[in-house]
């Protein structure tokens, strides 16, 4: 078994099955599995036709890969994004032989030579052919593939060029001081006789004993629009990295140091170094495909369940859209500048990776960027615990090459593989491209990835109390255990009576599963069908269903209208009818009159608390309504106004909610009221906690990671909540209704009044008005009409007819069937003085 967190994970092999074997076997099948060459065989096979003397050429073979497909894809093993000469390929009407001949007179990449001429002409240059889609400046996006095989056939040459190009730092160059997020102009001088296919940028923070990239593959323009990053330094240095046609580099460094200073603002001085973070860093995992490359295989052939349409319509693939997400951001900035990095790092990825999470309000990001949490992130993500018994073999470099491992789950701590190859849990995978069988993708510590977020400028003191970090440094802990709570599904999941090989029994869930465990076996439930539509893919029963749904029904309705270009509505509409079904199934409604109470007991059905996830605006509440014998409405208990969006919170209400707040210790550092708080990058206290937990919940271990119920009781392995409510005078028969809503007027109100910075949290407070103030979701509904125990004849009142029928019966024992009727009223089993007094209270109650 492996560790994660502090405790261990499961992980089931089949029974009687030799290890070493088993690896084998898998190894064996994915290299059986993977030829590339299949993957666009018609197209590789038109591309040879037209230019036969390629055969056998760097572009048809190279040491690292084979039959690849790098001249039209910049992942070598095929699928993915196109170079540039691909896009061309991909542009013409038939893609065939006449077509690929009809590009000889461009030039795709734009190095100087026509594509007929890196192809053809082996005479004039000593390298060629050379790739018509690649260049030094995008060498970069390449994966699958070692780039030393490739490197000198970019660009023709005449001859071995063995000159490095010039360059110059102009700016900055010593003395200046520059303001953090904020934009300055960087300025270099490079020339080459061979001319300046790219250049790159760097930073250095500590007088050059370390560099970091800041610019990638920039073309030769001289200058570049910089956003120096909020981590305050007297010592930094700016390398400038010219890389000429020919591939040789040369650098240039800063003459002297330069000042970076944190920018003014914030309650707190936080800077990026305080939401630093382990796993894989920007510049250092390559770059994600978009979706869409992934739909050519894995869409358009079986909506029911093909994984892109399915996704497309969660929430998931709307996480970079999100606007309550873009509100809440911004006021995380003002509070706390720079933590806005935590929110893009899972919302935003692609971006991230590619360093354009610089400032942290997003404003660097590209339109391209906003393709929500992807098949290329998930189907990348690598264990970052390794175990050789499960994990693919090429894992262990890859942790081992890391700037800063993470060694734990959560918090976007992501390890992503830079080579590009996609994992998967199957090993029977027919794919054209390359994929490693991956355990970890059945795990639920995958999903734990960016479903347990914590905020790391806190960290647990020794009394159990959050307080804050030293200001501009890095955490030294990242566990869940120790750094402040903000989200926690996946703990309470691995705390739970879930996380076992057994799991529960839950069909409604399950899809083809009648019991489930993980995350997946819920959120991503088996089916029968087919996992993409190229080659002869098996019929799975046990195809994960990509809808990854959650309770989220009212935000994605408002995404077509906002976004029309980049959302499918039909896809969103299938989402929000999951998202219904699962609310539906959640939880367990059961209503019982019982001494002139009425007894409400809410049972969660799922494998973390009730509810659960982010916990600003997310509530479920029981509404009471009692009616008299007319049916007209008595009393009613957590009213919800529709018109306002306003509960009403009366001494009987019970709302499942958190309250985050400020402690008082910290409240006077910051000047701010302690108690409850919205402001979500402050809060380090929690002062209510009454949700549901789940199965297998014990106080001790929800305790550990800063999940202990809070002004509410539950004792261990409880799972379910009871209420009590009195029931008023008159009243014969009651509707109890469990709701739920995802943005609460509170909530958006918040978030409306407190964005100083720009004018998202109006935007987002006039959606919510203008869009039903998102209308409660109907988890379940129960009534009873009945609530009179003294009402023997049904009548709907207590009177002398019911006390004859009581006195008929006074003085029997209850043995043979129908010998005390309904007059048992104490349910001791004797009609006695007793049952009396309680008729008694029942009549007087009653008139």
């Amino acid at each position: 078994m492996k560790a994660k967190a502090i405790v261990p994970r499961y992980f089931i092999k089949p029974d009687g099955v030799c290890v070493a074997c088993r690896i084998a076997l898998i190894l064996l099948i994915v290299c059986i599995t993977t030829n590339p060459a299949h993957a666009r065989n018609p197209y590789r096979k038109a591309f040879f036709q037209a230019y036969p003397g390629a055969k056998g050429s760097v572009l048809d073979n190279v040491p690292s890969r084979a039959g690849h497909c790098g001249v039209c894809h910049f992942d070598f093993s095929g699928g993915g994004a196109r170079n540039l000469y691909g896009l061309a390929v991909e542009a013409t009407p038939n893609r065939d032989k006449s077509d690929i001949l009809g590009l000889n007179g461009l030039d795709s990449d734009g190095d100087g030579f026509s594509n007929g001429t890196e192809i053809t002409d082996t005479t004039t240059f000593s390298n060629t052919p050379t790739f018509p889609g690649l260049t030094p400046a995008n060498l970069s996006s390449v994966s699958n593939v070692d780039t030393a095989d490739i490197q000198n056939h970019l660009v023709p040459t005449t001859g071995a060029d063995t000159t490095p190009p010039t360059v110059a730092v102009i700016v900055p160059n010593g003395g200046e001081t520059y303001v953090a997020n904020t934009g300055t102009t960087v300025q270099w001088i490079a020339g080459d006789a061979s001319g300046i296919a790219a250049v790159d940028l760097y930073i250095s923070l500590d007088s050059g004993a370390t560099y970091k990239p800041i610019a990638l593959g920039l073309s030769n323009t001289g200058t570049h629009i910089w956003f120096p990053a909020n981590r305050p330094t007297t010592e930094a240095l700016l390398r400038v990295v010219a890389i000429d046609n020919a591939f040789n580099t040369a650098a240039d460094v800063s003459d002297a140091v330069f000042t970076i200073e944190s920018p003014p603002g914030g309650i707190v001085p936080t800077t990026l170094r305080d939401f630093d973070q382990p796993g894989s860093q920007p510049f250092e995992a390559g770059i994600l495909n978009p979706p869409q490359a992934c739909a050519v295989c894995h869409g358009n052939y079986d909506p029911a369940v093909e994984p892109y349409r399915n996704w497309r319509g969660s929430m998931m693939a709307q996480a970079s859209l999100d606007p309550l997400f873009k509100a809440n951001m911004a006021i995380a900035n003002q509070d706390a500048p720079d933590s806005g990095d935590l929110c893009l790092r899972c919302h935003l990825y692609r971006g991230w990776l590619r360093g354009r999470s610089v400032p942290t309000d997003g404003r660097q990001m590209l339109s391209t960027d906003e393709s929500g949490v992807a098949c290329d992130l998930c189907h990348r993500l690598v264990d970052p615990i390794f175990d050789p018994t499960e994990n693919p073999v090429e894992d262990e470099d890859i942790l081992a090459a890391l700037i800063f491992p993470a060694t734990d789950f959560g918090n976007g701590m992501a390890t992503i593989d830079p080579t590009g190859a996609r994992r998967g849990p199957f090993i029977n995978a027919d794919t054209g491209h390359p994929i490693l069988v991956s355990p970890f993708h059945r795990e639920a510590a995958l999903c734990g990835t960016c479903h347990d977020v914590s905020n790391p400028a806190f960290e647990k003191d020794l009394d159990g109390n959050y307080v804050p970090n030293t200001f501009d440094a890095t955490a030294s802990d990242f566990s869940a255990h120790t750094i402040a709570p903000v989200e926690r599904t996946y703990s309470e999941w691995f705390y739970s009576a879930y996380n076992t090989p057994e799991g529960i029994y839950a069909p409604q869930f399950g899809g083809n599963k009648a019991f489930v465990s993980t995350c997946q076996d819920c959120h991503m439930r088996d089916v029968t069908g087919r996992g993409c539509n190229f080659g002869t893919p098996p019929v799975r029963d046990d195809l994960p269903l990509h809808d990854m749904t959650g309770g989220s029904a009212w935000l994605p309705g408002l995404l077509p209208a906002l976004f029309p270009s980049d959302v499918d509505p039909d896809a969103i509409q299938a989402g929000i009818a999951r998202a219904r079904y699962m609310l539906q199934n959640a939880a367990d409604l059961n209503v019982t009159a019982e001494d002139l109470m009425l007894k409400v007991t809410v049972t969660n059905n799922t494998g973390h608390k009730l509810p659960t996830g982010y916990p600003e605006g997310r509530r479920i509440w029981i509404n009471v309504k009692f009616y008299d014998g007319a049916m007209s409405l008595i009393s009613e208990s957590a009213a919800y106004d529709a018109d306002t969006g306003y509960l009403s919170h009366d001494p009987e209400a019970k709302i499942y909610h958190i309250e985050p707040g400020i402690d008082p210790a910290l409240a006077s550092i910051l000047g701010l009221p302690s108690g409850p708080s919205l402001h979500f990058v402050l809060n380090n206290k929690v002062y209510l906690d009454n949700r549901i937990p789940p199965r297998g919940f014990t106080n001790a271990a929800f305790a550990d990671f800063g999940g202990s119920p809070v002004e509410h009781t539950y004792a261990d392995e409880q799972y379910w909540d009871e209420t009590y409510y009195a029931i008023p005078p008159g009243a014969v028969s009651a509707e109890v209704t469990l709701y739920y809503q995802s943005t609460s007027k509170e909530f958006v109100e918040f978030l409306r009044d407190e964005n100083t910075t720009n004018n998202i949290g109006q935007e987002m407070y006039d959606l919510w008005n203008q869009n039903d103030k998102c209308p409660p979701e109907v988890m379940q509904t129960a009534y009873i009409t009945s609530l009179l125990q003294a009402d023997l004849d049904g009548s709907g009142g207590v009177d002398f007819f019911d006390f004859s029928i009581f006195a008929s019966f006074f003085g029997n024992d209850c043995i043979e069937p129908d010998s005390c009727g309904q007059a048992n009223l104490d349910g001791t089993g004797r009609i006695d003085f007793a049952d009396l007094a309680v008729f008694v209270d029942a009549w007087l109650w009653g008139k």
